[in-house]
């Protein structure tokens, strides 16, 4: 009876023509309803990706709907024979900086890293290796041309190693690997998940030069992406693409800090994040910090992941949805993530006491499977202290 009221709750916010935030936040902080595609919509407007007035809508997705197929057929280069300056036929060894060549070639060095990670994409459950009920058609219907991974097949890597003794001749070393993933082709005008996922960060890394991808965004874009490709609503899901790029670009609007490395000491860098966790330990469980401080026991060795990928690798994707139901309501954006991160840490607190350094940082880097709303309750408790 109490999981039929609180839909009813939710309920009673989305109906409305003007959706309150405020509200919406209030109630999602302590989970959403992962049926109904609840979860999806309000992951939409908790990451201020649809607007609150509910007539606008319509108008405003197939906007950006058009937008996102726009960057599917300019950013993902094909290069052919054309002519640059009017007057130079494009080539591949063209050394010309508007050569499409160039720029696929460049291209293929972040695509190698994207779809390395991808087909990695949470291993423990299948959803990512499936195929799409909604491919996309310029993609699939290209011969090709525009299929991302095709590009850096895998199947057979090839490296040359370079040897040199003394003054003598230089010798080349060639070697051959197989990948180790090795998953099934798609039946023809398919593709899988993951294939879809590795768009979306090729796109991301094309829009954003400055950041490009970094290892880990993968693990970001997962959890959006899986939450609205599964959405019961067939309306929605179609555009589960689309509008999983403009929820994950501004996610990273929000986090970017923790991915560049040149903002590690700002305000918002992750070292500031890992100082502030540890200041708040020391208010919250004492003999654990100075337990951690005896050890050397830095933060910078567990708490730098938790924090960069919002604890999407220390839980199951079922868990990593529920405490993401939080962060994206959180008011002060992220700041409950420092309170979760220590909650994990005086949950253990015994084990961590009578631990060494090697049995401490194994217990959290491979943290133990518990109920995760145990973890939440007491970061809400451990919130409710403050800094």
């Amino acid at each position: 009876m109490a999981y039929k009221a609180r839909l009813r709750e939710f309920d009673n916010i989305l109906n409305k023509d003007i959706i309150d935030l405020e509200d919406l936040k209030k109630l999602a902080f302590t989970g959403i309803p992962d049926d109904q595609g609840k979860r999806a919509i309000c992951w939409r407007l908790l990451l201020n990706y649809l607007p609150t007035e509910k007539s606008s809508w319509s108008t405003y997705l197939k906007t950006k709907r058009d937008l996102y197929r726009q960057f599917i057929d300019e950013m993902i280069v094909t290069p052919g024979a054309k002519e640059v300056d009017g007057d130079v036929e494009d080539h591949p060894l063209s050394m010309n900086p508007d050569s499409e060549w160039q720029t696929f070639f460049k291209d293929n060095e972040v695509l190698l890293q994207i779809d390395k990670d991808v087909r990695r994409l949470c291993p423990d459950i299948s959803f990512f290796q499936q195929p799409t009920e909604f491919p996309c058609s310029v993609v699939v219907n290209s011969m090709d041309v525009k299929r991302l991974h095709r590009r850096v097949e895998r199947r057979v890597l090839k490296s040359a190693n370079v040897e040199r003794k003394g003054m003598g001749m230089t010798k080349i070393a060639l070697s051959f690997k197989k990948a180790n993933e090795d998953y099934a082709p798609m039946d023809e005008g398919q593709e899988a998940h993951w294939e879809v996922v590795e768009r979306i960060l090729f796109l991301y890394a094309k829009l954003n030069p400055g950041q490009s991808y970094v290892q880990g965004m993968n693990e970001i874009l997962g959890p959006i992406y899986y939450t609205f490709a599964s959405d019961p609503d067939a309306t929605y899901r179609e555009w589960a693409e689309a509008d999983s790029f403009f929820c994950f670009t501004n996610l990273m609007s929000e986090i970017r800090d923790f991915f560049i490395k040149t903002l590690d000491e700002t305000q918002c860098g992750i070292n500031s994040m890992m100082t502030r966790m540890l200041v708040q330990l020391k208010n919250s469980d004492l003999d654990v910090w100075l337990r951690f401080q005896q050890l050397e026991l830095r933060p910078q060795y567990y708490s730098f992941r938790w924090i960069t990928l919002l604890l999407s690798q220390e839980f199951p994707l079922p868990d990593v949805l529920r405490i993401w139901d939080s962060l994206f309501s959180d008011e002060k954006r992220f700041n409950f993530l420092i309170y979760i991160c220590c909650a994990m840490i005086v949950i253990l607190r015994n084990q961590l006491l009578n631990g060494d350094f090697p049995l401490n940082l194994k217990l959290l880097q491979n943290f133990p499977p518990m109920d995760v709303q145990i973890i939440l309750s007491k970061a809400v408790e451990l919130s409710k202290k403050g800094f």
